[in-house]
């Protein structure tokens, strides 16, 4: 009896996990247009064909969420790609990004944490990962 019950109740927890087909499909229109809006954010620019682990230390830099990825702009013709371990995605919808890092740069490793703008709760946090950077071709 106990077995029994056990087993109804996992198979219970597991379908309650499991997507259904519309939300398989809005997860998906999800991911292709936040990929598109990545895409049109890195539009015109090259990638350097090395990852750097920590990012320069710049006088000004805007970061905007694209899902697991994250974008350090430097200006129109240099920015910074870093894809993220996820749970940052808040920054896409306007949460502020706050990184702990023990050197004063922000580099692959530092733990970032995204705060909601208005109540100021704890929205997430991730870990960041190495940087590319991307700019104008000459």
């Amino acid at each position: 009896m106990t077995k029994t019950l056990i087993l109804l109740s996992s198979a219970a927890l597991l379908g309650a996990c499991t997507q259904t087909p519309m939300q398989a499909q809005r997860a998906a229109q999800v991911d292709e247009t936040t990929q598109m809006a990545l895409d049109k954010e890195l539009a015109g620019l090259v990638p350097d064909p090395t990852t750097t682990t920590c990012l320069p230390t710049l006088t000004r830099t805007q970061v905007k969420g694209y899902g697991k990825t994250l974008v350090y702009s430097a200006g129109s013709s240099l920015k910074y790609r870093s894809d993220t371990t996820g749970g940052c995605e808040g920054v896409g919808r306007g949460d502020i990004l706050v990184t702990v890092s023990n050197g004063g740069r922000t580099c692959q490793g530092d733990i970032a944490r995204t705060i909601d703008q208005a109540s100021r709760f704890p929205t997430g946090g991730c870990g960041i990962g190495p940087f590319t950077a991307y700019r104008k071709p000459r």
